[in-house]
């Protein structure tokens, strides 16, 4: 962006780019440098996001293991969707463990009110998670992706000190509140940095890394919990709580030695760090082609959401713009493409998943299990799911989304109906029908295979596909932000609707998960190995048409000015000698 500020206006400037003012400023000898790399590229043939016609090997499994570096990097910031998988698995056993009832008596059984208290101590994470969500993309912006997510690590540090120290009901809840405050954000700013930083051979496999952190964090806490569970006082689960503050510091303090986002850098005017970045990330030289190409791509792009924004809000500025670039998601031009990425993030909760997850010991005790045998289930039923995670890994990009979105609910919802059936039917005799209780944990088991392939990473990834360059960023967030709201709905409403409801808790998400099928039906459509261009006729507008040609407007002036700079240099040369 520095370059680009400090052009020298020309009369073909205006020609080729009527968006944009010229703006009268000479190079600096450093930029006239960088410019002498960027003319060697045709600038006003590439695609509309040019790094997307950058090249830098093999795609997938093959990709990655040639990219170490980018490899190592993502891991790191996937660590954010690690902590909060990492909650969702310790709290469903923390829950049921007779040393957390006697030190937190609210959620003993023997309470009266016991199902209400402990689904506002387990939703309460998911409440700040929401809040905590509206503050990421400004934090992201302000102070960079990493700081971002250092932050908010510290916020998320300090709830689990608080959730690990605390000797009362409102001291947890209120620890879980503010660590979710930091959960929230860690999981949005994850997906950002690595998708920024990632080359676009490897984008979208890296991006799935967020989901296996989620469901490894998952399976992780609950055998770490599991193990502790029947050690002598308060040790038993406290434990747990204060294992979940390694990886999220560890997090915090070695995403540091990776680079800044070149995006971030180029939107703070500092394309020559941002080339650096680069360079570091591709493991290319400063000058090599692909390099130059892509931060071109970068640096019009930004330059595109700019004049985006000032074309739709003009001359608004602070809270005032922010609020209109946020509304801007629910206007008509893009509300299919919101009503895609909130609505697969709603059913991706509402679908029952984390009733499954918080409360697999007391689902699977409510199906006849004892103790013992329910956290083992709850166990087996974590492990599926990131089986079914790593299925979706190897199949999403040659099945496609639009399939897993219906079928995924179709399957998911007769599971959930065939579960309802059973403990209609059998569950105020399990004992003297175990067959029947055995098949309801197997159904739980296929609810779980379904949703894996499905639903747990289709909310994270359609969200970032359906949105153009200039909204993808709130527009994610809008969705996260909808996964916590909803998380929290579930996890205050399941346990009262366990134990008054009984077989109704599986028709309620049952029916949730038959509405999926026919929203997908109706409103999902194929997104796989589409282009940004290709968007605009699969929802039926022409906003990734305009930012092409804006894009290349921006190309060919920046390719326009640079070369103006050096004719001005040859004029002001021959002056001289004259």
């Amino acid at each position: 962006m520095a370059r680009d500020e400090q052009r020298v206006q020309h009369v073909e400037d205006e020609q080729l780019d009527p968006i944009s003012s010229a703006n009268t400023a000479e190079l600096s000898p450093s930029d006239k440098e960088d410019t002498q790399h960027v003319d060697t590229v045709n600038t006003a043939e590439l695609p509309m996001t040019m790094a997307e016609g950058v090249s830098y090997g093999k795609s997938g499994i093959a990709g990655i293991a040639g990219s170490p570096y980018i490899l190592g990097a993502a891991f790191m910031a996937s660590l954010g969707g690690f902590s909060f998988g990492y909650d969702q698995g310790v709290i469903s056993i923390i829950n049921v463990m007779p040393q957390f009832h006697e030190q937190f008596p609210r959620i003993s059984p023997e309470d009266p009110q016991s199902a209400f208290w402990k689904g506002l101590n387990t939703g309460l994470l998911e409440l700040g998670c929401f809040i905590g969500c509206f503050f990421m993309p400004w934090l992201c912006d302000k102070y960079s992706r990493k700081w971002a997510i250092t932050i908010m690590v510290c916020f998320f540090n300090a709830g689990g000190i608080i959730m690990t120290a605390a000797h009362d009901y409102g001291t947890l809840a209120f620890g879980r509140f503010f660590g979710g405050l930091g959960t929230g954000t860690l999981a949005l700013g994850a997906p950002l940095y690595i998708s920024e930083i990632a080359p676009p051979n490897l984008r979208g496999t890296l991006l799935v890394l967020q989901s296996i952190s989620i469901v490894s964090g998952v399976v992780i806490s609950f055998f770490i919990t599991y193990g502790t569970r029947n050690m002598p006082g308060e040790i038993s689960f406290r434990l747990p709580f204060g294992l979940q503050l390694v990886s999220s510091t560890i997090l915090g303090v070695m995403i540091h030695f990776f680079p800044y986002s070149p995006r971030w850098l180029c939107l703070r005017n500092r394309s020559d760090d941002a080339l650096k970045a680069l360079s570091r990330l591709r493991r290319l030289p400063e000058t090599d082609d692909r390099i130059q190409t892509e931060l071109q791509g970068i640096e019009a792009e930004i330059e595109l959401q700019m004049t985006m924004q000032e074309r739709a809000h003009p001359g608004k500025t602070g809270f005032k713009l922010e609020v209109l670039l946020w509304t801007d998601l629910f206007k008509k031009k893009l509300w299919r493409r919101t009503i895609v990425a909130v609505g697969v993030a709603f059913f991706q909760q509402f679908s029952g998943i984390n009733a499954f997850i918080y409360y697999a010991p007391t689902l699977f005790q409510s199906l006849g299990a004892d103790y013992e045998m329910s956290l083992i289930l709850s166990g087996i039923l974590n492990i599926i799911q990131l089986i079914a995670v790593l299925i979706c890994f190897l199949i999403i990009d040659s099945l496609g989304r639009r399939p897993l979105a219906i079928w995924g609910a179709v399957l998911a919802c007769c599971a959930c109906i065939v579960i309802a059936g059973l403990v209609g039917q059998y569950s105020d005799d399990w004992e003297n029908n175990t067959a029947a209780g055995w098949v309801a944990v197997a159904m739980a088991f296929l609810f779980m295979l379904f949703y894996g392939v499905s639903y747990s990473p289709l909310g994270w990834a359609l969200s970032s596909e359906v949105y153009s360059t200039t909204t993808r960023a709130k527009g994610v967030a809008v969705a996260t932000a909808t996964v916590w709201i909803c998380n929290f709905i579930v996890g205050v409403i399941t346990p009262p609707m366990i134990e008054s409801a009984g077989f109704g808790t599986y028709i309620f998400y049952g029916g949730w998960c038959g509405l999926a099928a026919v929203w997908a039906y109706f409103f999902v459509p194929e997104t796989k190995g589409k282009t940004l261009e290709e968007m605009d006729a699969v929802f039926k507008d022409a906003s990734a048409q305009q930012e092409k040609e804006m894009m290349k407007q921006a190309a060919r002036r920046r390719s326009t000015a640079a070369s103006g700079v050096r004719q001005t240099s040859h004029v002001g040369d021959n002056k001289e000698f004259a």
